[in-house]
């Protein structure tokens, strides 16, 4: 359609008659300079009126139809905005915001001149704009990057002014979406509480706005749940009107706040498999394929894969890298689709920026793709990027991917780009450096010999900004908030005492808000800090209430996995115990506390019933690869500690077949320090025919080893109790078998006791009692007497065993 076509019909319908009867004697097909030629006589309405109309024709078309390219190079169009940018002073507030918005929708650039006479003008009215007009503005900015700069910061204060007037949730979670990274935690608690009550007042078929709540959660990485979950009910009754781009937003804002909620996914799934066939084009198609390839069965995940196959040709190279980064999530196999997928990205390498470079090339890594000419050019782009780039941010992003790729030696630019930008970044990001340091030194040729000099001075900068970081923190929140992805040996050797200091030098700011993120740093590191756990029980004892229910287990976990009993943590349990719950929440939760022998009788009844775990089922289709199967695991190890420990639950155990399969899918390989200690079992019991070796158990536990002692103490050789079982009649064998003790002996490695302690961990304890509970003597090997200097000799090593096994057996 012809720019002239579009600006005549906008004109006819909004101009005065006069401007009417003026075009009337044009010609739609005729004389296109009509704008140019008839300036002097175009008022600031006509111009506003048309730039508006320019873009209504636009949005109201599917996005594959849109021409914003071709109004863009028009040459008419360049007359429009000369037009409005000489009439700027002539416009009143709103019609100078609505003109910022509709230029920048028809893809003027920023640094246009109109864009930035626009910007400057609105900035100095902006106290005076309308609350819908300064929202406008405020995606405005947002478009441009502009998110901290002087206009949204003097946006954020007119927010917290007004915020009382405010009763259009439109207004509002779009005011509070692009001021997202300026809010403090007193704007950011009076914002969250505006939203709950318009949520309550406004219609619930806008989905739009519950869906900028939880972006703004996002946004400012703070998981309300109430708002939260209020946010979903609204959604999840909006999921049979939204197309799949929708949902794929709302299942990315969930995805990146660790939001899995279970009806939501599957009502979601059922949406999205209802859209297939009418998801034909590259637009609509990557959408579906992105928010359902996850999901997907096996069936359906070939269809998907198949139709993307056949529209690869067409994406761009926005959507390649989304198709690529989800073929990568579902971890397809299929070569020619992963090769013509690779293609498309290879001819559109010049159009990406830096973190989609990123990106890209980390997809390809994971996809296993082999084009040694490929990697090679996105290595040399991604080392351009990164000497060019001065965010922190983004260099770290370009460090981690370059650090996957496989290069023998780094270039100094790179490092001198990395040292420059360690000062300014967080903890996190000095992980990530660390991570990839590591992987560059066992990389150079020359580490052989010795580290060189250049990593060592890296590593010096790192560890000391690590430190410096830590020592300057005040705000516990921030610190929690960096270290949640933290893990590594770096972290662990350098940085994890100095943490655990910071952490106890700020425990009186722990809170109900932050005591799940406590808990779940302490979980992850394996680190028992007495002070730090009885603050956390305090706490969740006095605000349980106010802990949202999807928290009570990581508020609960590392209580059971650590297990450390502070005062009153059976009443702690209880109350935790006594909420609402997600089927595979309730599952976890469930083990946790199996882990510390608890197991509540309604609990169990509620989980193992024939509804619950259909609905688990059909909520395990829709999880995460990695989750489905820790869901799956965690229901196993729950339904053997309910079968040992609780029988007359009567609860059956279901999970043969399950385990059979684990046990096809192990490798069945025994450590240097198990065959040192299986040899030294065979002299201290008189032949290494006397211990068995890897001895699966009933319920599918794997010993390490199995000895048997009969009621003289003295070891049998494992052919002697089969000549028993063969040739004794059933009386007989009942006698001996009662005189017979069956001893299991496991060695217990770094994993089964706390970092910082020789105290032993929950699922050792629990482990040590279902043997027992299985006929077993257990007998455990700490690696730290093991491996002492008193157990340093063969004799040593002997005696030891020798008196774990005989003595009180």
């Amino acid at each position: 359609v012809l720019l002239l076509t579009l600006l005549l019909d906008a004109l006819i319908n909004c101009f005065s008659m006069y401007l009417c009867t003026l075009i009337s004697h044009y010609s739609f097909c005729g004389d296109i300079f009509v704008v140019g030629k008839n300036k002097a006589k175009l008022t600031v309405n006509h111009v506003s009126c048309a730039v508006g109309m320019l873009w209504h024709f636009q949005k109201e078309k599917p996005q594959m139809l849109r021409t914003v390219e071709f109004i863009k190079s028009h040459p008419e169009f360049l007359t429009l905005r000369v037009l409005a940018e000489n009439k700027i002073e002539l416009m009143d507030d709103v019609m100078l915001v609505d003109m910022l918005y509709n230029v920048l929708r028809l893809n003027v650039e920023p640094y246009d001149s109109l864009a930035q006479q626009l910007v400057s003008e609105a900035w100095r009215r902006l106290y005076r704009f309308p609350m819908p007009s300064l929202s406008k503005f405020a995606v405005c900015l947002s478009d441009q990057h502009l998110q901290h700069s002087p206009p949204m910061g003097q946006i954020t204060d007119i927010l917290d002014q007004k915020l009382a007037s405010i009763d259009d949730a439109r207004i509002l979670t779009t005011l509070m979406v692009s001021v997202s990274s300026l809010v403090s935690p007193h704007l950011r608690d009076k914002l969250i509480n505006k939203a709950d009550h318009l949520l309550d007042t406004m219609d619930p078929s806008h989905y739009n706005n519950p869906r900028r709540m939880v972006q703004f959660l996002r946004n400012i990485k703070y998981s309300y749940r109430p708002l939260l979950e209020k946010c979903n009910h609204i959604l999840l009754r909006n999921v049979p009107h939204l197309n799949a781009e929708n949902i794929s937003i709302i299942m990315g804002l969930y995805q990146s706040m660790q939001f899995n909620n279970c009806d939501f996914r599957l009502a979601a799934k059922q949406r999205l498999m209802e859209l297939v066939d009418s998801s034909a084009d590259p637009f609509s198609f990557t959408k579906l394929f992105v928010a359902l390839g996850p999901m997907a069965g096996e069936d359906t995940k070939e269809r998907l894969e198949s139709t993307a196959l056949l529209l690869a040709e067409d994406l761009n190279a926005q959507q390649a890298l989304a198709v690529a980064e989800t073929l990568e999530e579902i971890q397809c196999r299929n070569l020619n689709l992963i090769q013509k997928i690779a293609s498309v990205v290879h001819k559109n390498l010049h159009v990406y920026k830096p973190m989609e470079m990123a990106r890209i090339t980390q997809a390809l890594i994971l996809l296993h793709y082999q084009s040694p000419e490929l990697f090679t050019k996105l290595r040399n782009i991604l080392v351009q990027f990164l000497l060019d780039s001065v965010y922190p941010y983004e260099v770290t992003m370009l460090t981690r991917v370059l650090s996957m790729l496989p290069s023998p030696r780094l270039d100094e630019g790179v490092i001198s780009r990395v040292e420059a930008v360690l000062p300014q970044c967080n903890l996190n990001d000095l992980n990530t450096f660390a991570m990839a340091v590591a992987k560059w030194v066992r990389n150079d040729p020359s580490y052989r010999h010795s580290t060189p000099s250049k990593y060592v001075r890296l590593l010096q900068t790192l560890n000391r900004c690590g430190h410096e970081r830590l020592r300057k923190a005040d705000r516990l929140d921030l610190v929690l908030e960096e270290l949640k992805y933290m893990s590594g040996e770096w972290f662990e050797e350098m940085l994890l005492e100095e943490t655990m200091v910071t952490l106890q030098r700020l425990e009186d700011q722990i809170s109900w808000t932050n005591v799940p993120e406590m808990a779940l740093f302490l979980t992850r590191t394996n680190h028992l800090c007495t002070p730090l756990m009885d603050r956390i029980a305090s706490v969740a004892m006095e605000n349980i209430n106010k802990i949202h229910y999807s928290a009570t287990y990581a508020t609960l976990l590392p209580f059971a996995v650590l297990n450390y009993d502070p005062p009153r943590v059976d009443e702690l349990f209880e109350i935790g115990i006594q909420r609402s719950f997600d089927p595979h929440l309730l599952v976890l939760l469930a083990y946790a506390l199996a882990v510390a022998d608890c197991f509540p009788e309604d609990l169990v009844r509620e989980i193992f019933n024939v509804n619950f775990l259909a609905k688990l089922d059909s909520q395990l289709e829709t999880l995460p690869d990695a989750l489905n199967k820790r869901i799956r695991l965690r229901l196993m190890e729950l339904n053997r500690a309910v079968c040992l420990e609780c029988p007359e639950s009567q609860v059956p155990w279901f999970h043969e077949r399950y385990c059979l399969q684990l046990q096809k899918k192990g490798n069945g390989s025994i450590s240097p320090v198990q065959q040192q200690i299986h040899k030294m079992l065979g002299e201290v019991l008189g032949g290494i025919n006397c211990a068995r070796v890897a001895l699966l158990t009933t319920y599918f536990y794997t010993v390490d080893f199995e000895c048997v002692l009969d009621r003289h103490h003295q070891a049998v050789a494992y052919s002697e109790q089969s000549q028993l079982q063969i040739s004794e009649d059933g009386k007989v064998l009942t006698f001996f078998l009662f005189h017979i003790l069956s001893v299991a002996v496991d060695f217990l490695d770094s994993k089964s006791f706390c970092k910082n302690s020789r105290h032993m961990k929950g699922e050792a304890m629990m482990r040590k009692r279902h043997l027992e509970i299985l006929g077993y003597h257990v007998v455990q090997i700490p690696h730290f007497e093991w491996n002492s200097m008193e157990l340093s000799t063969q004799d040593a090593w002997k005696e030891y065993l020798r008196k774990k096994i005989f003595t009180g057996s």
